[in-house]
């Protein structure tokens, strides 16, 4: 997956890994009513913000340390299912993204035709849903390494069938494909991004292991919190 190099855009620094990475490497929280913490996905929200790596780990430890608040140095009513929370916007967000995909003419359902769409190479992306059976995906791989020209495309696989059924309007969705398009290439973009949210890709970076004590915590000095933006 290509990335922007550094220093090439406009950079924001993670509170946790004190790195600069690029605003699509990280996610960034606001504080809304009620001082509650808020998950700003698509990055539009009013108000000062705070950035933290595109991470699940990162997000729990963010918590851990209490690094929402000393960055935004307000009080902050952080959730601590936050984690929890950011996935379920990012899937949320994935599924509205593909239901724009159908809305646009570029997603079509069932097994045969997705078959036939894989094997003439003619499809931009496939979709199996992650409680459909093994057999059916064996298939459609075979469908397409029958493609004239053979190649690699994104197969999503993370969505159960009722996540599908309410983005299509259908019933019994277990099988999709996705035509070319922008709308497709929308949906793309942010199933990679919940994907490497629940895989700790930041932007290829590293951070501490969450699973360090509470002990090794309080023996560290911890440097002062970025200015948040």
């Amino acid at each position: 997956m290509s990335r922007r190099a550094p220093g090439t855009g406009p950079e924001r620094t993670c509170v946790v890994t004190r790195q600069a990475l690029a605003p699509d490497d990280l996610i960034r929280f606001v504080v809304g009513p009620g001082d509650v913490l808020v998950p700003d996905i698509r990055r539009k929200l009013p108000g000062r913000g705070v950035w933290v790596s595109l991470s699940a780990a990162a997000v729990g430890l963010a918590v851990k340390r209490r690094a929402f608040e000393r960055s935004l140095k307000t009080k902050a009513v952080v959730s601590p299912d936050l984690v929890a929370e950011v996935d379920a916007l990012l899937v949320r967000d994935a599924i509205q993204a593909l239901a724009m995909a159908n809305k646009a003419g570029l997603v079509s359902t069932g097994f045969a035709k997705v078959e036939a769409l894989a094997e003439a190479g003619r499809a931009a992306a496939l979709i199996a849903a992650s409680d459909g059976a093994e057999d059916g995906k064996r298939k459609i791989g075979q469908a397409l390494r029958r493609a004239p020209v053979p190649k690699d495309i994104p197969v999503v696989a993370i969505f159960a069938a009722a996540e599908l059924e309410l983005a299509l309007g259908r019933e019994h969705v277990i099988h999709a494909a996705l035509a070319p398009g922008p709308a497709t290439e929308g949906f793309l973009a942010r199933w990679r991004r919940l994907v490497r949210f629940r895989m700790n890709d930041a932007g290829g970076t590293a951070f501490i292991d969450p699973a360090e004590s509470d002990a090794d915590e309080q023996t560290k000095t911890e440097p002062a919190g970025p200015k948040a933006e």
